[in-house]
């Protein structure tokens, strides 16, 4: 189906789909290159002059047309603004302070129901990396059409090798929907495995990956909401009516920091696969959530024989019997010599170097240098 072919004549559901896109998140595992005020969705990290959010945007126009909704943090607005100036402003909501995924997606969906309850919308998080978009959409696109049908949609990816960084969906019987065939029912989803529970999804090939993409009718997915977390419901709820009414300064500020903080998998997906209510799409496209230096270092192969992949607008790096990944926003010559999987973040006020191996563990030190009261770096 390529991109001639979106039209709501071909898509049941096409003409009520919204996009929404979380951008929360500080990506902690990225430090020093991503932080509270500039998170990795605002950066390029793929090489291909986009920031991961006007990437998600781009990829999400050709279905959604205007009907994309922004989440985002107060601090920012400016930002973002700049990065997607196709959104209307009343598209954008704007968090006083950073929650997790139900609250965005939930708030999200609260008002796009008071706007219209038969919508359908899509929620795809803005730091991640996919290929090729026309793939992409097409899973969407089924999705879209499965929704339809009142199911929670998720799009799974098919893994590639056996991570236990992922959280895993288990897929069910197939489902008969004629503008969906590869539409299958979920079983449940699986927290992240040990490798070699891992690699047993793998062989199986009845597993994937849980890239936290739904797609849904935003009655039903509320109605999730408020069987499980009845308190982020009703919050929400507030929240987007005071919104339609005209005025949500007072009660985002005033509710927004009492909702509860859980992601929209405990809070609406799991319970949802255990009713019957959800359904996934494989998605046979590229995909990464860009978690840490490692994935960056995956993203971006080495431009030469050196073995070492640079990123940065002035790198100054020389290597000798060296690989890895550096990643500098200074003018400093940065010097690798005899050292294996390297990774290297020059910043002008803080210096990371650890391994690909332990890449995972940045958020552990981020957490230590915010214990020691050094925020200023973060």
């Amino acid at each position: 189906m390529n991109q001639q072919q979106f039209s709501s004549s071909h898509i049941p559901g096409l003409d009520r789909f919204w996009a929404v896109i979380p951008a929360g998140g500080v990506g902690t595992r990225l430090w020093p290159l991503s932080r509270a005020a500039a998170p990795k969705f605002l950066h390029d990290l793929t090489g291909s002059g986009q920031t991961l959010i006007r990437a998600t945007y781009d990829r999400l126009h050709p279905l959604a047309g205007n009907n994309i909704m922004v989440v985002t943090g107060q601090a920012h607005r400016d930002a973002v603004c700049d990065q997607l100036s196709g959104v209307a402003e009343e598209n954008f909501i704007l968090e006083p302070e950073p929650k997790d995924s139900a609250a965005a997606i939930g708030v999200a969906a609260a008002v796009l129901f008071e706007q219209d309850p038969e919508a359908i919308m899509g929620s795809f998080a803005a730091d991640q990396v996919i290929g090729p978009d026309d793939v992409f959409r097409t899973a969407v696109a089924e999705a879209i059409a499965t929704a339809v049908t009142n199911k929670i949609v998720t799009i799974g990816i098919k893994p590639t090798y056996p991570s236990t960084g992922f959280g895993y969906i288990q897929k069910g019987e197939k489902l008969e929907i004629e503008a969906a065939p590869s539409a299958f029912k979920v079983d449940k989803f699986v927290e992240k495995p040990q490798a070699d529970v891992a690699q047993r999804y793998v062989d199986s090939g009845q597993h994937f990956w849980n890239a936290g993409m739904f797609v849904a009718p935003v009655r039903l997915l509320l109605q999730h909401l408020q069987s499980n977390e009845p308190e982020l419901f009703e919050g929400v709820t507030a929240i987007a009516r005071a919104r339609v009414a005209g005025d949500v300064t007072e009660p985002m500020a005033e509710i927004w920091p009492t909702l509860p903080k859980t992601s929209i998998d405990y809070a609406v997906a799991e319970p949802a696969a255990e009713a019957g209510d959800v359904a996934v799409i494989p998605g046979d496209f590229l995909w990464d959530d860009v978690g840490d230096f490692a994935a960056i270092a995956r993203l971006n192969p080495a431009a030469d024989e050196s073995g070492v992949t640079v990123i940065g607008e002035t790198p100054r790096v020389y290597a000798d019997d060296a690989n890895g990944v550096v990643v500098t926003d200074t003018s400093r010559v940065i010097a690798l010599i005899g050292v294996e999987n390297i990774v290297v973040v020059d910043t002008g006020d803080a210096l990371l170097v650890t391994t690909t191996e332990h890449a995972q563990s940045v958020k552990q030190a981020v957490e230590s240098i915010k214990a020691h009261g050094d925020d200023d770096v973060l």
